[in-house]
C-alpha cells in the first residue's frame, strides 16, 4: 500500500524501518516490565503493526510535500518535520491515552487486555521517536554515494576505493531488486495511484459542497448516527466469545444410587454415537467419580460419567457444533440421563446462564426449581439445564428418642458412638507388611449385605446387664436426603444453570428473566439471573467508564496540544462517526457485542481522531499564515488527503488478517479487528467532510 502510494521504493523503505525498529524496542520494554510472549501480547504487536507507520508517514510525506515545492533535501527534513512535529505528537499521545488506562480496567477485561495495552502503548512510544528522529535522518541522506564526488577521479586509499565498490554493487543490487518488484507490484500500485486519483478529483468538490450546504451535512450525519444506534440492539451481547479449540467434554449423570454397571452402559451409548461421526478423532470417557461417602451426589459419585471427545484437526466452529448436537440426539433417547456439554476455556467462567433461587424452605427451594426448569425446557433456545436441588442417594436416617433415652440410662452421644463404631467400625489395631500400615477395623455389620432389619437390632449398651437394641430408643427408617445444601452469603440457594442452543446471551438473560417474573414465588424466597450475564453487566459498566476516561483523557491531550477547548471539541466528531462504521461492521459480520469488541470502540476513540488532528492542526497553521477560514480548510483538505488515506489504510490492511480470524485462539482478537477496522474505514470518508464542515461552524476566531 506504502508503495502504491509514494510510488518510491526507498521513500516505502524508509517508512518500513519504523517498524522492525518500534518493534525490536517494544522488547525491550516488554522484558524490563515482566511480560511474556503471549496470544495477547503478540496480538497488541500486530495490532500495533498498522499504527507503527502512521507516525513516520506523516512525517515523510510531508517532507515529500515540501521537495515538489522546491526545498532542499536537508531542510525539507527540517521543515517538514517541524510543521507537523505537534500533530504527530498529539495524535500519539491520544491514543496512547486511550491504551494505557486499559491497564487499569478491572474484571475478566483487565485479565486478558492489559498485556496487549502496554505492548501496544510501548510500540506507539518507540513509533514516535523514529518518526521524529530516523525518518528525517533516512530522508535528509541523498540517493548519490556520499564516495562519489561527481568527478572521474578514485578515492586516494584503498579502504575508502573498497567501501565505494561495495556501495555501488549493492546500487546495483537494489536497482535491479526494484525493477522486478516494480513489474510484481505494479497491479496493485496501479489500483491504488487510480483510487487516489479519483479521491483528488472528486474531494475538493466535496468539501467546497460540503462547506456552502453545512446544515445538510450536520443533519444527514446526525440522521446516520442515529439510524445506525437503532441496529444496537439487535446485534446481541454475550461476556466473551466461545472459545473453539476442537474438543469438547460430555458430562452425564444418571439417577442418585444407580449403579456403576449402569453407568457405564450409558456412557457407552454415547461413546459408539461419538465413534460414528467423521469428525471425530479420538473419545474417551471414564465412569463413576469418588465414592458413595465422599463424593457429591450432584457432580460426582458412581451415576455419574464423563466423556471427552477430540476432533479432526483443522475442524470448524460448525463441526463442533454439529458433533454436539448428534450426540444430543443419542443421549435423549436415554431415559433418567441428564447431559450436559463443556468446552476448554482460557479462562475459568461460571456457566453462561444461571438462576439463582435463594430462602430457607428447602421444599420451597425445590418447588420453584422444578418450575422454572420446566419453564426452560418448554424453550428451545436453553439446553443442558441442570440445576443443584436434587434427590440424594438413598440413606437411613436414625432419628434419636431422647427421653426413652434418658430414662434407660443412655446419652445420644454414646448411643450415636457406638452406631458409628458397630457400622464403620473402630480401629483395633495396625497390620504391617512391608512398608504399609493396614488398618484392622472390628465392626458387628456387613455394610455390603446389610439390611435395615439389622441396624434397628443393633445393641447400643453391650456392657450393660440389660442389652437395649437401637429401635427401643431411635426410630430408624429408609429415606432420601438433600443431595446437597448450597449457600450464598450465608443464605440456602438452588442454582439453575444452563448452556444456549442459539443467539446470544443477552437475549437469553432476557427470556429467562421473563420466566422467572411468571413463576409465582412463595413468602420468603426470590429468585434472580446470575452467571455470565452478571459478569458481562458489570463488565459492560466497567467498559463504560473505561469509554468515557478514554474520551476525557483525549480531550486533555489535545486541549493542551491546540492550546484551545473548541479545536480539540471539534475533533471528537469523530468519535461518534466512528460508531457508525464499528456498529455496521458488527452488524454485517454478525458479531454480537462482547467485552472484545467494546476494546476495540475504546481504541477508537483513540485512532479515529489522528486524522481529525492532522486536519486541523495544518488549517490552524494556514491561518495563522494570514489565510481566510474557508481557504485554509480547502487547502488543508487538499493536502492532507494522501496521508489520511494512506495511514488509514495502513491501519486497515495491519488489522485485516486479525479480522479473517487465522490462528488458536483468533475469537478473542477478531471482534475487535472489525470493530476498528469498521469504525476506522467509515470515520475516515466521513472525517474529510464532516470535521472541516464543524470546525468552520464552530471556529469564530
Amino acid at each position: 500500500m506504502l508503495y502504491g502510494f509514494l510510488q518510491d521504493a526507498r521513500a516505502t523503505a524508509i517508512v518500513g524501518a519504523a517498524i522492525p525498529v518500534s518493534v525490536i524496542g517494544t522488547f525491550l520494554l516488554m522484558y524490563t516490565n515482566g511480560i511474556s510472549l503471549n496470544i495477547m501480547s503478540l496480538g497488541g504487536i500486530a495490532l500495533a503493526v498498522g499504527m507503527l507507520v502512521d507516525n513516520s508517514i506523516v512525517v515523510l510525506e510531508n517532507i515529500v510535500r515540501k521537495r515538489e515545492q522546491g526545498d532542499g533535501i536537508v531542510e525539507a527534513a527540517q521543515n517538514g518535520t517541524t510543521e507537523v512535529g505537534g500533530a504527530v505528537v498529539a495524535s500519539t499521545l491520544t491514543t496512547i491515552a486511550v491504551f494505557f488506562p486499559m491497564v487499569f480496567i478491572s474484571g475478566i477485561a483487565g485479565q486478558l487486555f492489559k498485556d496487549q495495552a502496554l505492548t501496544v502503548t510501548f510500540a506507539l512510544i518507540f513509533s514516535l521517536i523514529v518518526a521524529l528522529t530516523v525518518i528525517p535522518m533516512l530522508a535528509s541522506i541523498g540517493a548519490q554515494s556520499r564516495y562519489d564526488d561527481g568527478g572521474d577521479s578514485q578515492p586516494a586509499n584503498w579502504f575508502t576505493r573498497a567501501v565505494a565498490f561495495v556501495v555501488r554493487l549493492f546500487g546495483f543490487v537494489f536497482f535491479a531488486i526494484r525493477k522486478v518488484f516494480w513489474v510484481l507490484l505494479w497491479p496493485p500500485t496501479w489500483v491504488f495511484q487510480r483510487f487516489y486519483a479519483s479521491m483528488a478529483a472528486v474531494y475538493p468538490g466535496a468539501l467546497r459542497w460540503s462547506l456552502q450546504h453545512r446544515a445538510t451535512v450536520i443533519l444527514v450525519s446526525l440522521l446516520l448516527f442515529v439510524s445506525t444506534m437503532a441496529l444496537v440492539p439487535r446485534l446481541g451481547s454475550e461476556l466473551i466469545p466461545q472459545f473453539s479449540q476442537g474438543e469438547f467434554t460430555a458430562n452425564l449423570r444418571l439417577p442418585p444410587g444407580m449403579p456403576l454397571a449402569e453407568t457405564d452402559k450409558a456412557i457407552q451409548v454415547a461413546q459408539r454415537a461419538a465413534a460414528r461421526i467423521d469428525a471425530v478423532a479420538l473419545n474417551y470417557s471414564v465412569a463413576g467419580t469418588g465414592n458413595r461417602l465422599d463424593a457429591n451426589p450432584v457432580d460426582a459419585g458412581d451415576n455419574t460419567g464423563t466423556l471427552s471427545v477430540t476432533l479432526q484437526e483443522g475442524s470448524s466452529r460448525e463441526a463442533e457444533n454439529r458433533t454436539m448436537a448428534a450426540m444430543r440426539a443419542e443421549l435423549a433417547t436415554l431415559p433418567g440421563v441428564q447431559y450436559e456439554f463443556t468446552r476448554p476455556s482460557l479462562v475459568s467462567f461460571a456457566s453462561p446462564l444461571q438462576i439463582e433461587i435463594s430462602g430457607y424452605d428447602l421444599a420451597g427451594l425445590a418447588s420453584v426449581s422444578q418450575s422454572i426448569v420446566q419453564a426452560m425446557s418448554a424453550s428451545d433456545r436453553f439446553t443442558d439445564i441442570k440445576t443443584s436441588v436434587e434427590s440424594g442417594n438413598p440413606e437411613i436416617q436414625i432419628v434419636f428418642d431422647q427421653e426413652r433415652a434418658a430414662k434407660l440410662g443412655l446419652t445420644v452421644r454414646e448411643i450415636a458412638d457406638s452406631v458409628v463404631a458397630n457400622v464403620r467400625g473402630e480401629l483395633a489395631t495396625r497390620y504391617s507388611w512391608r512398608d504399609k500400615k493396614i488398618d484392622v477395623l472390628v465392626r458387628s455389620v456387613d455394610t455390603r449385605k446389610s439390611s435395615i432389619d439389622e441396624i434397628r437390632r443393633l445393641i447400643v449398651n453391650p456392657l450393660s446387664p440389660r442389652p437395649v437394641t437401637l429401635d427401643a430408643v431411635a426410630d430408624v427408617t429408609i429415606s432420601q436426603g438433600p443431595a446437597e445444601i448450597r449457600r450464598v452469603a450465608q443464605d440456602r440457594v438452588a442454582i439453575i444453570s444452563a448452556n444456549l442452543a442459539y443467539g446470544d446471551l443477552g437475549a437469553a438473560a432476557l427470556e429467562a428473566g421473563d420466566i422467572v417474573s411468571r413463576i409465582p414465588l412463595p413468602a420468603g424466597i426470590s429468585a434472580i439471573v446470575s452467571g455470565q450475564s452478571e459478569e458481562m453487566q458489570n463488565s459492560f459498566k466497567s467498559m463504560q467508564f473505561a469509554l468515557a476516561l478514554a474520551v476525557f483523557l483525549v480531550y486533555l491531550v489535545m486541549a493542551s496540544q491546540f492550546e484551545s477547548l473548541i479545536h480539540p471539541f471539534v475533533i471528537l466528531f469523530t468519535i461518534p462517526l466512528a460508531l457508525v462504521g464499528a456498529v455496521l461492521a458488527l452488524f454485517i459480520t454478525g458479531t454480537t457485542v462482547n467485552i472484545v469488541a467494546f476494546i476495540g470502540i475504546i481504541m477508537l476513540a483513540g485512532i479515529v481522531v489522528n486524522n481529525a488532528i492532522v486536519l486541523v492542526d495544518l488549517i490552524n497553521q494556514l491561518r495563522d499564515q494570514g489565510k481566510e477560514r474557508i481557504e485554509a480548510i480547502l487547502e488543508a483538505g487538499k493536502a492532507r488527503l494522501r496521508p489520511i488515506l494512506m495511514t488509514s489504510l495502513t491501519t486497515t490492511l495491519g488489522l485485516l488478517p486479525m479480522a479473517m480470524g487465522f490462528g488458536e485462539g483468533s475469537e478473542v482478537r477478531t471482534p475487535m479487528a472489525i470493530t476498528v477496522i469498521g469504525g476506522l474505514t467509515v470515520s475516515t470518508f466521513l472525517t474529510l467532510v464532516v470535521i472541516p464542515v464543524v470546525y468552520s461552524v464552530m471556529d469564530r476566531k
